[in-house]
């Protein structure tokens, strides 16, 4: 079922979102709420989907597998997730958002992370990530903590749906 995408502004996109049990990530309503998700993303032209953008405020986000490196080939789920540097590196590039539509930014990010995290069945994972898939989680984990790529991006501009 596509989920409806949260617009900025709206105040969910700025709050910290809630921890997810285990409990709930196993029961069928959770895990039909992660297949949604994985559809809404890739049926918005999405890289990468967080909870709060589709008004739910809960640790949980999806990523596209094609940017995926880690070692499974499907879908990533990443619920309560957690990263932390693992080179003092970082790089600029140009980012996007489904909830603030038709706007770009440069924005600074790490450019390798360990991330660690509890994936789709309740298992906790731990990997690393480096170049545009360290980009995305850390863009979507920014959502889990209430904070918008525009809240740290330098040069914004409107883009035309030609560009």
């Amino acid at each position: 079922m596509l989920l409806p995408i949260t617009i900025e502004p709206n105040e969910i996109l700025h709050k910290k979102a809630e921890k997810i049990s285990i409990e709930k990530i196993k029961t069928p309503e959770f895990q039909n709420f992660i297949g949604d998700m994985i559809e809404t993303m890739y049926k918005k032209d999405g890289v990468g989907l967080a909870g709060p953008q589709v008004g739910i405020s809960e640790q949980i986000c999806v990523i596209a597998k094609e940017y995926s490196t880690f070692e499974n080939d499907e879908d990533l789920v990443l619920i309560n997730p957690k990263w932390k540097k693992i080179s003092r590196w970082k790089a600029w590039d140009e980012e996007g958002c489904l909830s603030v539509p038709l706007t770009t930014g440069k924005v600074k990010r790490y450019k390798k992370i360990k991330v660690e995290a509890i994936d789709r069945n309740g298992e906790n994972v731990e990997f690393e990530a480096e170049g545009f898939f360290a980009r995305i989680i850390q863009h979507e984990t920014d959502h889990l903590r209430g904070v918008l790529f525009i809240e740290k991006a330098k040069n914004l501009r409107n883009v035309t749906l030609e560009e």
